[in-house]
């Protein structure tokens, strides 16, 4: 999975509309190989980006879980911990 693609499900508060077209545009990108289309594909792309948005939109609503819901602040620093010990880089502390 490209690892500008995030999870989205079981987040309070809920993923924005904002944030899953975002996710569908990497998909869309990385599926096509390409981040800019040319003219001919603009309509095509911007298409496949907008179906696949309000699909993920359907799934996101359906899905069930028992899990609590993650905090993304949490989940964040969490992730900014991870990058730190696989780069040798420091965290700022908050």
């Amino acid at each position: 999975m490209c690892r500008n693609i995030r999870t989205l499900h079981n987040f309070e508060p809920h993923a924005t509309s904002e944030e899953v077209r975002a996710a569908a545009l990497q998909y869309v990108r990385k599926v096509s190989g390409m981040t800019k289309p040319s003219a001919a594909n603009q309509e095509i792309f911007d298409q496949a980006v907008a179906e696949i948005a309000h699909t993920t939109e359907h799934l996101l609503a359906d899905l069930v879980t028992k899990a609590p819901p993650k905090d993304r602040e949490v989940e964040a620093a969490k992730a900014k911990e991870r990058a730190a010990k696989r780069y040798g880089t420091q965290v700022a502390s908050a």
